[in-house]
């Protein structure tokens, strides 16, 4: 992945740029949209693209009571489909409670003049920033004019799809109906994390898997069960077969994500792995015997291997 800033001092200065912020959790199709106007803007402008997020979530900071907020996307995840769709820059600003209390020309002109050179602001019809989110669409253009940049508004429909999607999407996924959430991501659901030894009990039955160790705690984990799909490592595709669950069958305390990957023997413990969930195959389930389990694998393999295919 192409370098993650964290301080508007590490981007080049060289010049001015076309910046937009937010959240953008998941980068769903209401998103990509958004952000491709952005990269689009910037280069008949022949300058670079900027998006600024925030870590952690804006609402952990406002309202640390609140433990049921679950993310679409890791900051890695989230950074890596930006520049899939040709952003230039990802910038990562720490959002703490110092940083909640600038004004929103002090924003502004620290920021996004002083520091970043903006030659142009893409924001929606209803976005807000700054100290008690007192900046609004009318303020900006009064400092645009100010401190000499442009503005573009998104449209009010295209900003309120992204809101209904997101929400969607997270309700979706609960419900386990990975398809819908899928289709309104514009690609499959992301699981990243490093591979970790487990009990190595897949070894005995023939079907090995690899252990996620999903770092983000605020990452969102889909309900228990058997997932088809594939997973990137080191930037080769492999088909695979994920369960997300206890492991009743024998006994399981903690949650696990775990995945079978097709055709592949190599040791990749402490490796950085990516699961893409593309099909929802059946629930978690207790088995008889370790016998009855493997023979149910067989059956989930066969399905996984021939829903998944590649471009």
């Amino acid at each position: 992945m192409k370098r993650l800033y964290h301080n508007p001092s590490e981007i080049p200065s060289d010049q001015p740029l076309v910046i937009t912020q937010g959240t953008f959790d998941g980068v769903h199709l209401g998103h990509q949209k958004v952000l491709k106007q952005v990269v689009v803007l910037a280069k008949s402008k022949n300058t670079k693209s900027l998006l600024i997020t925030y870590h952690p979530h804006p609402r952990l900071v406002i309202d640390p009571n609140n433990h049921e907020l679950r993310m679409l996307s890791s900051i890695e995840e989230k950074a890596q489909a930006v520049y899939d769709l040709g952003v230039d820059y990802v910038l990562v600003l720490p959002f703490t409670q110092e940083f909640a209390q600038l004004s929103p020309r002090d924003f502004v002109k620290t920021i996004l003049v002083d520091q970043l050179h903006a030659d142009t602001i893409v924001i929606g019809y209803d976005h807000r920033f700054g100290k008690n989110r007192e900046g609004d669409f009318l303020s900006l253009l009064a400092l645009a004019q100010e401190f000499h940049f442009q503005v573009q508004e998104i449209p009010a429909s295209e900003i309120d799809a992204i809101a209904i999607s997101s929400t969607r999407i997270r309700k979706a996924l609960s419900n386990k109906q990975l398809n819908e959430a899928n289709t309104l991501l514009g690609k499959p659901y992301i699981l990243t994390g490093i591979v970790t030894e487990g009990q190595k009990l897949g070894r005995t039955i023939g079907f090995p898997t690899a252990n996620l160790d999903i770092q983000d705690p605020y990452k969102l984990i889909p309900p228990s069960g058997v997932y088809a799909g594939y997973c990137l490592l080191e930037n080769e595709r492999y088909k695979m077969v994920c369960n997300i669950g206890y492991r009743p069958t024998v006994n399981g305390q903690n949650l696990r994500v775990e995945a079978h990957i097709f055709d592949f023997d190599k040791n990749i413990y402490g490796r950085p792995i990516s699961l893409f969930l593309v099909q929802y195959l059946r629930n978690e389930q207790k088995f008889d015997s370790l016998e009855s389990l493997k023979t149910q694998i067989l059956i989930d393999a066969q399905q996984a291997q021939s829903m998944v295919q590649f471009d």
